[in-house]
Parts: structure tokens; C-alpha cells; sequence
């Protein structure tokens, strides 16, 4: 499939160079300057009657490339005034040559610049939530966007940082490096979800996202599986990184930031034209990370290169190919595990006495996580109401070194919560998912009603090959007694003697699954302001089973079929400003049945269900000054396996059936606003209530570990000085509150709670045109806080850092 996937973009790259060839077209140039003689800059240019436009760069120069013979008008429009008109004739292999000049003065210009850039936070308008390009008022789903604006002035140098901005996302694990799932998990709406999509199709790693290559992130709420099908995301939604593109200009910026804990971080951003009409561009993006960490060991390191090329071959045919190399090393975070079997003696961290500035590692302990993803886009015009969008993915990941588990444990018969042990394994796994997706994007009308249609056909190929050696317990600590001799001696070398002391196990296997989907979306505007969304996917998931390498034989292989619906309606009670929503979600994950202990239990699994309804209102309001939305959600998850028992002949048999329900309800506010000139407002908040309905007696009627903080608030207000001599100078403050979560709850167990926190971050900046200053200090009151989903890991302390960085 991958070899006729290839042959068919070649074809269609070839045929659209002959078509180039046998069709010659022209060129616009121009240049736009203010009354007072002075360029304009960042200017928007139209073709009137035409889906095309320009920017002008910093010199008030744009181009149109490759354009058809013929005579057009060009519109050219600015912020609060009047736009101005010009007719122009291109002629075959020629290039057209315009002046235009706005009537504005330079320092008028530059105040309408300021203005539009002070609504830089709000821009939510995306391709890839609805797979259409619709606005966020239209869309009956609820998303979140946090952009690379937001992220430079908060001085963000991780993705888990720069997460904090998403209201109702709370990180659960860090990173773990572990094979399959090595990635941190977050909570949404009451599950736990991985960032595994870029550019809207699969794009994995077992190890850190580096933001360097991010645009903007996108946290997509509720169960999507129609559009985004099931096998990489989660019942409560899923995190979409939208990439850097190239643009027309040569330009970039080169920046380091330094800070506590050995923090040294160093990025370069370049992007150049590569032709001299600028069809081909070439973006790079690039970064060397270090830290070390607050605890007495501990570190991670990675390097990140991330090219991106873009051509435009005529006005049909566009290619885009991003790659991403990811090489990233550290050690394990402390991540505590709690006892799992038996009743908790502590119940919150203060009680279990533990320093948590130990790090229970070594330096020499280390775990490497090397990723490559590709990206590419075919688009083709088919016709001014069709367009074909063709999207190709592949993701390789590794994970390869020394990963341990610190957990209490009885060794030794003590039950009082004090002794951990060490589990040390090295792992060997390699990862590859391999994405195709083509899309038909269609704008028409049937009548007086728009319809914006898309129709997809998706494939998804995942294969993972395990050849990680056995756990063996390394050796017990008790973290109440600080001079504890076992607590130092760990370290590679003996941790391989240990090691080769083993005499079998460990897991050399290989997995391979398939999904093959289809499905279909319809943006219906009934009236101008009366929408509706219809859409559907039929999911065809092919598990090829697991294969024990040393033994040949498999195991677990089944397929499935679902149907995912999904229907929304928006009606506009004021046209694009504010907008009253509702919608029906549906999700699915496939189920694969346990082996069963006797014939007449075996049955066949059915993939577990999600269902939500939803409401709430949508705002784009104040010439887009202010950004509101605000939902309340009620989902309920199916088919969930739960434990069941059966006596015969006088033997108990413990089997599974599917009858489990999980249900979450809850209520999310988003806010952006510039209420004046440099004043920018990112608010959020959340309430989940999350439950097991109906499950296995040990967790009936308890919130799942999973769910994370019932309450999760976040805040960033910031102010940048619009004129005069300290133009640019801006300081930023906000953060972060999360209330009590309940990290286990098992009626054997009892309850582990990690307490609420609000957590406080500042900011102060200099951004002018050819450099940026910034100061940040995090955890400004150097409160001690913790996360964790059955387990505990205690949160950065305070930190300062300071970046520079210099644009061109």
C-alpha cells in the first residue's frame, strides 16, 4: 500500500508539472507605502472574487505567483479603514508591477499594527477540528487553543508547561520513556489522553514533545471518534499539535534561555524562499535542550530538528512535507507508586514522610527515546467547489535504556507504608505507525442552503516490536530513614550485574494492528445563522494478534466493526458574534475479550461506547476583543469490562463480562479578551464530576483515578506598553489552581489525596523589532505540590529563568 501510495503522489506531482508547462501564467508584484512615503508592512492583499491573499512583509512588498492570464482586482484592506481598490491585467510569462498607498500615516500604521497583534491569544480559527474550515462560532464541538504567541511570552521551554493554558487539562504522568505509551498523559473530561496527533493525522513519541516546531496546541473536548476514529485517542478528547509552515519572507530568530536546576535551552527558527517567485519555501526549526533537576540526581537532554518545505506548483496543485528528529535522553522522574493490594497506612504525601528531593536514581541510569515523524500534504483543487487533500504520516519511535519503578512494597512483612522497592529492566522497543488519509473538501449550495462537505477514507498501520529483559528488584529502601545505606548504592554497573543474574523472562514480542475508516461530515446552513453538523464513520479495526518471539506463538488477534455518529446545531443569535450550541458525540475503543476459564463463557467483546451530550454558548465578540465559551457536558461509557465469578462443581471460575458504566458530567468556561490596547486575558475553568456507575464492587460508585482534579482553574493576564519610548516593555502574571485529587480509591485500598494547589507565575518582557528580553519566575511562593494517577511526583519548585532571543 505504502509503494502505491508513493507511485500515486509522483504521478499527480509529474502530472502537474506537465500541466504547469502546457499552461503559462504570470506574476503580480507590488508595494504598498503610507501617505507620509513610509512602506507598510503587514498589509493584507486580496484578489476580489478570489480564495487568495498576501501579506506584505516589512518592506510593504507582496507577491501573487503564477497567476492565469487575464485582468483582475486587488483589494487592499486595513484594520478600521476603508479598503482601497486597483485593477491590474497579467499577461503569459510576464510580471505585473503595482503601487498602491493607504491613507494612513507610518504612526497611524503602527497603532493599527499594535491593535490587531493585541488579539494574538484569540485566534481559534482551525482546518483541523472539523476537518473543514469553519469558524469556531460554527462548530457545535467545544476546543481550546493555546498559540506560540502565548507560549513566547510566558517563556515556555516545555509542552507540559505550555498545556497549564488549556482549561479542564490536568498533566497526570510526565514522561515516562516506556515503550508503546512513553509520552505523558493528561485528564480530560474524566480519562486520560496522550498527545498523539500532528497536523490532524497520527503522530506518536515515547518520550517528550519539544515545542520548538509548535504553532499552536489544540485540545479537542468530548468523544471525536467520528472524524478522528478511536485506536490514538481518548473518550474525553485528544491534543492536536498544529506545526510551523514556511512563509514567503526570509526571516527567523535565535534564542536562549537559561535558568535554575541547569536549565540551558537554545532554538533557532529559519525560513527562507527557495525560488526567486517563491514557490518553493523552506522552513527549519531547531533545538538543544538540558536541565537537570530540583532532586539530588536526575537530568534530561534532547536535540530537536524539525525541516519543512513547501511548493506550490500552480494554482491547483500545493505540496507540504514536515519532518520531525527527535533524540532525547534523561533519567526517570521520581514517580512513587502506591500499594495496591492492601489497605494504605498514608493517606496523603505529608503522612507517608518522605524527602522528595531524593531522586531513588542514578545519573548513569538513563533512558533514550529517538523519534522521527514524517508529514505530508498533496493538495488539488478540483474545481472552485472541490478540493482534494491528501495526507501521508509515519512515526518511528524507540525506547532504549534503563527504566525503573519505585513502589511500596511488604518486603520483609512490613505493612506500614515505609519500604520501597526498586524495579530495574532495560527496554529495546521500536514503534511504527504509518497514517494515510484522503480527504474530498467540498463548498456548495442545494438551494438556498451552503453545505461544506467532507468525505474521508483513513488507514492506520501500528507495529511494535518488545525485546526488553525482565524486572528484577534491585533492592528496598526505607524513605523514612535518610541514612538508609542501600538508598546510594545504586548505579549501571550494578544494576547489570543484577541483571544478568536472571535467568529467563522479560518481553520479545511483536504486535501489528490495522484500522481501516470511512467517513463523512456536512456543515448545513439551513439559514445564514441556523447550522447544522451531520456527521458519521464506519471503523473497521483488524488486530493481527501479539507473537511471542521465543516461542511463535500468537495471541489476541480479533477484528471489529463500529459506527460513530455525531450531530450538532448552532444558531446564531447575533450573526458571528454570539452563538447558542448543542451536540450528540459518539466514541468507541476496541475491546478485546480476556481468555475465558470455561467453554460456555466465551463470548465476544464489543467495542466500548461513548456518549455525550452537550450544550453551551459560543462568543466572538468586540471586533474579536473577547473570546467566550461555555459548556456543560454530560458523557456515559459503555461496555466496560467489569470482573464476574461462577461456581461449578463446587470451584470458583473468575472470568469478565462487559457491563461496566463510567459516567461524567461537568461544566468548562473559556475565556480570552484584550479589553483595551495591550491589555491581553487567558482564563479558564472546569468541574468534573466522574464516576463508576455501575462496575466491579471495589470502585462502585467512586471517582476514577484517572479523572484527575474535580476543579481546575488557570489565569494569565498580561499588559505590553503600546507607544512612546517604552513601547513593547510588558510584565505578565497568572497560573494555575487545582483542587484535591484523588489518586487511589478502592474500596481494599482506601483513598490516597493529593492536596489542592494555586500556583503563581510572572513574567516580564522587552519585545521590540529585532530582539526579545524576558525574566520568568515560576512557582513564584515555592509551594511544595504534587501530581500522579496512582502514583506521587512532587512538582517543580520555584524557578527563575531569562531569555534573549534575536529576529531577522
Amino acid at each position: 500500500m505504502m509503494k502505491k501510495f508513493t507511485l500515486f503522489v509522483l504521478a499527480l506531482f509529474f502530472t502537474a508539472i506537465g500541466a504547469q508547462a502546457q499552461n503559462p501564467t504570470g506574476h503580480i508584484k507590488g508595494t504598498i507605502k503610507t501617505n507620509d512615503g513610509q512602506f507598510a508592512p503587514f498589509v493584507t492583499v486580496q484578489i476580489k472574487n478570489k480564495n487568495r491573499g498576501v501579506v506584505t512583509d516589512e518592506k510593504g512588498v507582496f507577491n501573487f505567483r503564477k497567476i492565469a492570464p487575464g485582468q483582475y482586482t486587488l483589494l487592499v484592506s486595513l484594520l478600521g479603514y476603508e479598503t482601497t481598490e486597483q485593477t491590474v491585467t497579467v499577461t503569459a510569462n510576464e510580471t505585473t508591477s503595482v503601487a498602491f498607498e493607504v491613507k494612513v500615516s507610518n504612526t497611524q500604521l503602527q497603532e493599527v499594527i499594535i491593535k490587531d497583534r493585541q488579539l494574538k491569544f484569540a485566534k481559534k480559527e482551525s482546518d483541523y477540528i472539523a476537518r473543514l474550515p469553519i469558524k469556531n462560532i460554527e462548530n457545535p464541538q467545544v476546543y481550546n487553543v493555546i498559540g506560540k504567541e502565548l507560549m513566547k511570552e510566558q517563556v515556555i521551554t516545555t509542552f507540559d508547561d505550555a498545556i497549564k493554558n488549556a482549561p479542564g487539562v490536568s498533566r497526570l504522568w510526565s514522561s515516562t520513556g516506556r515503550p508503546g505509551d512513553g509520552a505523558g498523559y493528561f485528564s480530560i473530561r474524566g480519562f486520560a489522553v496522550q498527545p498523539t496527533m500532528i497536523n490532524g493525522i497520527a503522530g506518536l513519541t515515547n518520550g517528550s514533545i519539544d515545542p520548538a516546531n509548535i504553532e499552536r496546541i489544540e485540545t479537542i473536548k468530548g468523544p471525536s471518534s467520528t472524524l478522528f476514529g478511536s485506536s490514538l485517542i481518548s473518550f474525553g478528547g485528544l491534543m492536536n499539535i498544529v506545526t510551523k509552515r514556511p512563509y514567503e519572507n526570509f526571516g527567523g530568530e535565535i534564542s536562549y534561555t537559561g535558568g535554575g536546576y541547569g536549565l540551558s535551552r537554545i532554538t533557532a527558527d529559519v525560513n527562507t524562499p527557495l525560488n526567486a517567485d517563491k514557490s518553493a519555501l523552506l522552513r527549519v526549526n531547531g533545538a538543544y535542550h538540558y536541565e537537570g533537576s530540583f532532586q539530588d540526581a536526575g537530568f534530561k537532554k534532547s536535540f530537536f530538528l524539525a525541516p519543512s518545505l513547501s511548493y506550490k506548483v500552480n494554482e491547483k496543485v500545493s505540496f507540504l512535507v514536515n519532518a520531525e528528529f527527535y533524540n532525547g535522553e534523561n533519567t526517570n522522574p521520581l514517580m512513587v507508586f502506591l500499594h495496591r493490594t492492601r489497605p494504605l497506612k498514608a493517606t496523603t504525601p505529608a503522612e507517608l514522610h518522605m524527602d522528595f528531593n531524593r531522586s531513588y536514581t542514578a545519573n548513569d541510569l538513563t533512558n533514550k527515546t529517538p523519534t522521527v515523524n514524517l508529514y505530508g500534504q498533496v493538495n488539488y483543487k478540483l474545481s472552485d467547489k472541490w478540493t482534494s487533500q491528501t495526507n501521508l504520516s509515519r512515526s518511528v519511535r524507540k525506547s532504549d535504556g534503563y527504566y525503573s519503578y519505585v513502589m511500596f512494597t511488604d518486603q520483609g512483612g512490613r505493612q506500614n507504608d515505609t519500604l520501597i522497592s526498586r524495579y530495574i529492566y532495560t527496554q529495546n522497543s521500536i514503534s511504527t505507525t504509518t497514517g494515510i488519509q484522503q480527504n474530498f473538501i467540498g463548498d456548495f449550495k442545494i438551494g438556498n442552503m451552503r453545505n461544506r462537505v467532507v468525505f474521508g477514507l483513513d488507514y492506520l498501520s501500528q507495529q511494535q516490536t518488545n525485546n526488553n529483559s525482565a524486572s528484577a528488584l534491585y533492592d528496598s529502601v526505607d524513605v523514612t530513614n535518610a541514612k538508609d545505606v542501600n538508598y546510594g548504592k545504586v548505579n549501571r554497573q550494578a544494576v547489570d550485574a543484577k541483571l544478568a543474574q536472571l535467568v529467563a523472562g522479560g518481553q520479545k514480542n511483536t504486535s501489528n494492528n490495522a484500522t481501516y475508516s470511512a467517513y463523512v461530515s456536512d456543515v448545513l446552513n439551513i439559514t445564514p445563522q441556523f447550522i447544522a453538523m451531520l456527521s458519521v464513520r464506519v471503523d473497521h479495526f483488524d488486530n493481527k494478534g501479539s507473537v511471542n518471539n521465543l516461542t511463535g506463538v500468537k495471541t489476541g488477534n480479533y477484528s471489529q466493526t463500529a459506527v460513530s455518529p455525531k450531530f450538532g446545531l448552532v444558531y446564531q443569535v447575533v450573526k458571528d458574534k454570539i452563538g447558542i450550541f448543542a451536540n450528540y458525540m459518539n466514541g468507541f475503543k476496541n475491546a478485546v475479550a480476556p481468555a475465558f476459564p470455561l467453554p460456555e463463557l466465551v463470548t465476544t467483546f464489543k467495542p466500548q461506547q461513548a456518549n455525550q451530550f452537550e450544550g453551551g454558548i459560543k462568543m466572538d465578540a468586540l471586533n474579536h476583543k473577547l473570546n467566550f465559551t461555555a459548556s456543560y457536558y454530560d458523557l456515559e461509557v459503555s461496555n466496560m469490562s467489569m470482573p464476574a465469578s461462577i461456581i461449578k462443581e463446587g470451584v470458583t471460575y473468575n472470568y469478565s463480562v462487559q457491563d461496566g458504566t463510567q459516567r461524567s458530567k461537568g461544566v468548562e468556561f473559556d475565556l480570552t479578551a484584550s479589553p483595551v490596547n495591550g491589555l491581553n486575558i487567558v482564563a479558564g475553568y472546569s468541574f468534573n464530576d466522574s464516576k463508576m456507575v455501575k462496575s466491579d464492587v471495589n470502585v462502585l460508585g467512586r471517582r476514577p483515578v484517572s479523572a484527575g482534579p474535580e476543579q481546575l482553574a488557570n489565569l494569565w493576564i498580561s499588559y505590553t506598553i503600546t507607544g512612546g519610548k517604552a513601547q513593547g516593555l510588558g510584565a505578565g502574571v497568572g497560573g494555575n489552581y487545582a483542587s484535591e485529587n484523588i489518586i487511589t480509591n478502592d474500596k481494599r485500598t482506601g483513598t490516597f489525596t493529593l492536596p489542592s494547589y494555586t500556583i503563581f507565575n510572572a513574567t516580564v518582557f522587552y519585545n521590540v523589532k529585532a530582539f526579545r528580553l524576558a525574566v520568568k519566575l515560576d512557582n513564584i511562593a515555592n509551594k511544595e505540590y504534587f501530581g500522579g494517577w496512582t502514583t506521587v511526583e512532587k512538582q517543580m519548585p520555584r524557578r527563575l529563568a531569562a531569555s534573549a532571543a534575536f529576529k531577522f
